[in-house]
């Protein structure tokens, strides 16, 4: 029997299995659809309250109580104050991070976060419990599902859910797992600017072509994106970004302001967990007064605390200035000039800062775009990236990318990119290598990502031993190594040997503790060091050529030693002696030279025996 649904709200007949979109957010969290009878995108708002505070932003707040119940959103903000060591807020910011990462910042935080192991991923803990972030992360995800749920009086299963456009796979990844402990299918995760993008687009003529900047600022989190609108085909052409960086950092600038001028006492606040909140809480409604006002002050037990705007614009001005940054290094990546901007959206409940927005219509000597909500239109893009994975929308196709150079380690520590970075995804690269050694049963596949020539500069993501090659003489295997990026981002690696089918393939879940200031570092020594990576990479290749020739000439000397005469032998080794004595040096020229001369003296011998081998093969027989 066929199941019709029906939303008792409205009337309206409701499809079975309704994809929602849904932001993640560092400080607040909401849920959208595509209504089905208008056809546009649309924040679910609470009607009734549920009892849990009416609106369409949910705070990403979580109070446990004794019980070990969880209540979430304006409620659990609530206990901030009351009770700040069972009161977890800026989960997001802890997504795939070791303590490591976050040390320099666990004084922003007043739950207890575990640091036994500080390489491993961080584990809060509240009372006798302990949570991972993807626990945390799950707990505001089912809040979210069960508010959709209530308002469309329809279960809700599948879901697309928004990451910063700068989170590595291992924060995908958590995200991902986080959605299916919530009980939600996560059919893609999206990059936040893109899906701002997608919620902009709608407005656009079908016969322009526009290029965009998505400037994104939230509570924890900020990404700049570079993006070609042409014919509803949304192409990514670059993404920088931080992801410790956003409305949070204004927070902590204006406490730290309190500190220094003597109106908190730093002693107290890290000693009481209740007293940072509430300085913590204060320093963020100064943030949205001085956002309206020229002046904010109030009390905190028993301290009058303030600050003028001008201080305030003073102490975020270097903030700011890191965001500048990031777009300068999206425009070189797009290659693109400020003046080849043709709008710019602003994203995230920072950008009201009336200083952000005047900072950043100055870098691009233009009025931004803020029209949508800026709360509300990562959501609103996430639930139309949902209605097109629906198969409702067939007018926009999305092109993601990925930020960093994906590649594997060859001979010489070289790093040989497959994928390089800003390849739009979902993508497919192969390669083929071969053996090195004559017999050789394995090969050592390591997988790694950066911009560095040597893979010593870079990150390393996995690796995994490709076994049970049939034995062969070196350079006849065939060993073909794939990477495949999905639209979530996360990468598979295949090898397989192609002559007997041998194979093998990892997916690629990276070891948690890349820092956010890595990948800036990545990408910015990539271009200090560009020239000595160039010479480094020309050195590594000479040496491999040096000894491959070594080999090759060994391998023939052993066969054809016979038919050599005394000196050819003499002058061989002495050439040999030079080449190896040369891959010891740090000098590429000298090794290239050697080499020459290695080939020059065994060209004329080997030539010779070639021609006899194919004169005593064709022996007897016409032509």
């Amino acid at each position: 029997m066929a199941k019709i649904g029906i939303n008792i709200a409205t009337g309206s007949l409701q499809k079975e299995e309704m994809i929602v979109g849904i932001d993640l957010g560092t400080t607040n969290s909401l849920i959208a659809i595509i209504h089905p009878e208008s056809r546009e995108a649309t924040i679910l708002k609470e009607v009734d309250g549920m009892g849990k505070g009416a609106g369409a932003l949910v705070p990403s707040v979580i109070h446990f109580q004794e019980t070990g119940s969880a209540e979430v959103g304006e409620l659990a903000k609530d206990y901030l104050v009351a009770d700040p060591g069972n009161t977890i807020f800026s989960a997001k910011r802890l997504m795939g991070k070791s303590f490591n990462d976050i040390r320099d910042h666990a004084g922003f935080f007043s739950y207890k976060i575990i640091d036994e192991n500080p390489e491993s991923l961080v584990k809060v803990q509240v009372g006798n419990k302990f949570y991972s972030p993807i626990d945390l992360s799950s707990i505001i995800l089912k809040e979210l599902k069960q508010r959709a749920e209530h308002i469309l009086k329809t279960p809700v299963n599948k879901a697309v859910i928004t990451v910063p456009a700068y989170f590595n796979d291992a924060q995908r990844q958590a995200t991902r797992d986080a959605g299916k402990l919530a009980g939600l299918e996560v059919l893609r995760i999206i990059n936040e600017p893109t899906a701002a993008s997608l919620a902009y687009g709608l407005g656009l003529d079908r016969n322009e072509q526009k290029t965009i900047a998505v400037y994104d600022l939230g509570g924890g989190t900020f990404d700049i994106s570079i993006l070609r609108i042409t014919d509803g085909v949304f192409e990514v052409l670059s993404t920088h970004g931080d992801t410790y960086l956003g409305g949070d950092d204004f927070d902590r600038a204006i406490m730290d302001y309190w500190v220094s001028s003597n109106q908190l006492d730093a002693t107290e606040l890290n000693s009481n967990p209740s007293d940072m909140q509430s300085a913590r809480l204060a320093a963020e409604r100064a943030k949205k007064q001085l956002s309206k006002g020229e002046h904010f002050e109030t009390m905190v037990d028993g301290r009058r605390l303030s600050i003028d705007k001008s201080t305030f614009e003073g102490l975020i001005e270097g903030l700011i200035n890191r965001t500048l940054d990031s777009c300068k290094l999206a425009l070189k990546d797009a290659g693109l000039k400020i003046t080849e901007i043709d709008a710019i959206v602003m994203v995230g409940g920072s950008t009201r800062v009336p200083y952000v927005k005047k900072a950043v219509t100055g870098f691009f000597g233009r009025e931004v775009n803020d029209s949508l909500n800026p709360d509300e239109v990562v959501a609103l893009g996430a639930a139309i990236q949902a209605d097109i994975l629906a198969g409702n929308n067939r007018d926009f196709l999305l092109l993601d990318i990925t930020p960093l150079s994906l590649g594997i380690e060859t001979s010489g520590g070289l790093m040989d990119v497959l994928i390089p970075r800003n390849s739009k995804i979902p993508t497919r690269a192969a390669r083929q290598y071969t053996t090195q050694v004559d017999g050789q049963a394995g090969m050592r596949i390591s997988v790694f990502q950066g911009e560095r020539d040597l893979v010593q500069h870079n990150r390393k993501l996995a690796e995994f031993i490709l076994s049970g090659i049939p034995g062969m003489p070196a350079g006849l295997a065939k060993v073909e190594i794939s990477f495949m990026i999905d639209a979530d981002g996360i990468l598979t690696v295949r090898a397989k040997e192609l002559r007997s089918g041998v194979e093998q393939s990892i997916e690629v879940k990276p070891q948690y503790g890349l820092t956010d200031a890595d990948v800036e570092r990545m990408l910015s020594d990539s271009i200090t060091h560009a020239e000595s990576d160039i010479q480094a990479r020309a050195l590594g290749e000479a040496r491999n050529e040096g000894e491959q020739l070594l080999k090759t000439t060994e391998r023939f000397l052993q066969k054809n030693s016979a038919h050599l005469t005394h000196q050819e032998l003499l002058d061989t080794a002495h050439a040999m002696q030079a080449l190896q004595l040369s891959l010891t040096m740090e000098d590429k020229n000298l090794i290239l030279e050697k080499h020459t001369a290695l080939n020059e003296i065994s060209k004329p011998y080997a030539e010779r025996i070639m021609d006899e081998a194919v004169a005593s093969a064709m022996k007897g027989k016409s032509i």
